[in-house]
């Protein structure tokens, strides 16, 4: 009595309204198996009672069984072809069967019939958005909203038509507007932090995920989004347990696989991404980022015959996607018949139908490739091209980074340097590499990671990492809060470092951290950790100006792709590490000019380790047979013995290079 009715079967009902009426109480409890038995009793007496056609229909459009809801959603238009819901959810049954212009006819005869019908014009804004007609979705997504405000569906699909037209500022009200009608809106909250996320605000699309992967904890897709925000933030260990989660619910997702394989290569455990590369690649052996990305790794690990035959391969799988093609330069030497050459070429008479980031990586790779052939002229033409359109693609504040080189000289003053001497962490562990890119810190630190003693634990965002943490959201930015930092505050930043770079390697007596921007942080980096060894890689400038310019980097250094503004970056560079030189006490950084080290690598090489309090091991002249990770531009260039064809490499193009030179010379 009064309680939810028996599951039974109905062949001994004689009342089909009584069986009618229950199956939509059951309906309507989520309970659709027996709703369904019910609905087809009373189809069995009536066929044509429209009631039961169109819920059974809706029942099917529940269970995803869209051809079999159209079906039954169409017979019961044909009693009643004025019934705007049957046409509505017609309409949603083709739409799921990828049918949405037949979608868009029904969708337009429910507005027929009842124009204020909220949900058709939302759900039509849907199907026209999936036909790519973007402003006509957004029109009727304004219309749901103007007859229902409160229609959060309709907000967060309006964010979304808004966000695939690039216009993420725009969406973020409605997505807002959609969470704050439904705190629980899981898909609203991804949204939200999509955008949120498009627009580098990487803090908030991070809570938002979280929120997602809180309602919806198997939503590997959303996981995998905040392990790469996550990535973003310089959280990696975090992301790497987001993308561990994603793979516990969906082991073969190749985004997750590629994504935790990324970041493990970029923490230096390079074996172990390839293993999560390959696993991707076992599910489809035709992924293009995986097949990228283990070619990428195995030329971080020096087997470049192994990461040619990947790199290779992703080439194969999209010849015109130009990223292979760089990806594949940087770990071979182009002849004249080389087919992948060939393949460059035939890309590049049709550079037209590239976007400007394609076009930039095939001008980069076509650079490489000139350069082999020792193509000098038609190597720089290249080179440039590549330069002006990545500069396009950047936002790079110039007079931000050049004030900032100021702001270090004028607080980090010798005084300042002598009355906070000695009260940092007193570990002797760390080793700091800085310099310019391309001025030899990665030759520097094979060196040192041949000695038995030493890890060399690669280009390291730490020290930058934390010293931001330091300042907190609210507080001044490097260096202003340093004048204010005590002695305990350095001593606690320089402890903090040596645990997470101890994290990599328990055993080794000395570490190099080899991130080449830490020269704006040497000063910060001496009062936190007084016996940390500083070494300060030198080459020419303008040598080292010329190798950035023929470089695509795969993050940072904005600075290097306008010849006048690379110029003045590294004025401002050798400006600052006169500083240092000034007001650091005598011995806290060693200095090691590139010429000098490949002139004459055993003198060298022998006072590099003796700086760093190591005996001598003869490993450290055999640099290039050294076995690790290398995941910096120079990977290959360190796996062969010492070299001096580097030097002047500038002077053919010295006509060219006027720009920079002239900005060197002031």
């Amino acid at each position: 009595m009064g309680g939810p009715a028996p599951s039974l079967s109905y062949r001994h009902v004689a009342a089909p309204l009584q069986a009618y009426r229950e199956a939509v109480v059951l309906h309507d409890q989520g309970r659709l198996r027996e709703a369904e038995e019910r609905y087809e009793v009373v189809l069995k007496t009536d066929d044509r009672h429209f009631g039961a056609l169109y819920r059974l229909g809706l029942v099917r459009l529940q269970q995803g069984r869209f051809k079999e809801a159209g079906d039954l959603l169409r017979r019961a238009l044909k009693t009643d072809r004025r019934s705007a819901d049957a046409h509505l959810h017609l309409a949603v049954a083709l739409s799921g069967a990828g049918r949405h212009e037949e979608a868009i006819r029904h969708y337009q005869k429910a507005l027929a019939i009842r124009p204020g019908f909220p949900e058709a014009h939302n759900n039509l804004g849907y199907a026209l958005q999936a036909l790519g007609r973007i402003e006509a979705a957004i029109a009727h997504y304004e219309k749901a909203l103007a007859i229902q405000p409160r229609y959060a569906e309709a907000s967060n699909n309006l964010g979304t038509a808004l966000a695939a037209l690039g216009r993420h500022e725009e969406a973020l009200p409605h997505y807002r507007t959609a969470v704050a009608i439904k705190p629980d809106y899981a898909e609203a909250h991804k949204s939200l932090a999509n955008a949120l996320g498009a627009l580098e605000h990487y803090e908030e699309a991070a809570a938002h995920y979280e929120k997602v992967v809180a309602l919806r904890p198997d939503d590997a897709e959303a996981r995998t989004a905040l392990g790469n925000t996550l990535h973003r933030l310089d959280r990696p260990e975090e992301a790497i347990g987001q993308y561990e989660k994603a793979l516990s619910v969906a082991p073969a997702f190749s985004e997750a696989l590629n994504n935790l394989g990324n970041t493990l290569h970029m923490l230096g455990r390079s074996e172990e991404a390839i293993a999560h590369f390959q696993r991707a690649l076992s599910s489809d052996p035709s992924d293009l980022r995986a097949n990228g990305n283990l070619g990428g790794a195995l030329t971080a690990l020096g087997r470049l015959d192994e990461a040619r035959g990947f790199l290779e391969k992703a080439v194969a799988l999209a010849p015109r996607k130009a990223g292979c093609y760089w990806n594949l330069a940087s770990c071979k030497r182009f002849t004249a018949d080389d087919r992948h050459f060939d393949g460059m070429k035939e890309l590049a008479a049709d550079a037209a139908s590239l976007s400007p980031i394609e076009q930039a990586d095939l001008h980069f790779a076509l650079g490489k490739a000139f350069a082999d052939l020792g193509d000098r002229e038609r190597s720089f033409d290249h080179v440039l091209a590549a330069n002006a359109l990545k500069r396009r693609q950047i936002k790079y504040d110039e007079a931000k980074a050049l004030d900032r080189f100021e702001r270090i000289q004028h607080v980090f003053t010798a005084g300042l340097v002598r009355d906070k001497a000695g009260l940092g962490d007193p570990s002797c562990v760390p080793i700091f590499i800085v310099g310019m890119p391309r001025s030899g810190t990665t030759l520097i630190e094979q060196i040192l990671a041949s000695h038995p003693k030493v890890f060399g634990a690669g280009e390291l965002r730490e020290m930058g990492i934390l010293a931001a943490r330091f300042r907190g959201k609210e507080g001044p930015l490097y260096p202003d809060f340093v004048p204010e930092m005590s002695g305990n505050d350095l001593c606690r930043l320089g402890q903090s470092y040596v645990e997470a770079v101890r994290r990599k390697a328990p055993a080794a007596e000395r570490i190099t951290d080899k991130m080449p921007g830490n020269f704006s942080l040497v000063g910060l980096i001496h009062l936190a950790l007084p016996n940390a060894r500083i070494i300060h890689a030198r080459r020419d400038p303008r040598d080292t100006a010329f190798s950035c310019f023929s470089l695509l980097f795969s993050n940072g250094q904005d600075f290097t792709y306008d010849l006048a503004e690379l110029g003045r970056y590294c004025r401002g560079y050798a400006q600052l590490m006169r500083h240092w030189r000034a007001v650091l006490p005598r011995g806290a950084m060693l200095e090691v000019q590139y010429e000098d080290l490949v002139a004459d690598l055993e003198p060298q090489a022998r006072r590099i380790v003796a700086y760093c309090g190591l005996d001598w091991h003869d490993a450290c002249l055999a640099f290039h047979e050294t076995e690790r990770s290398v995941r910096t531009a120079s990977a290959t260039q360190v796996r062969r013995p010492i070299y001096q064809s580097s030097i002047g490499r500038w002077r053919p193009h010295a006509a060219r290079l006027e720009p920079l030179l002239r900005e060197l010379e002031e």
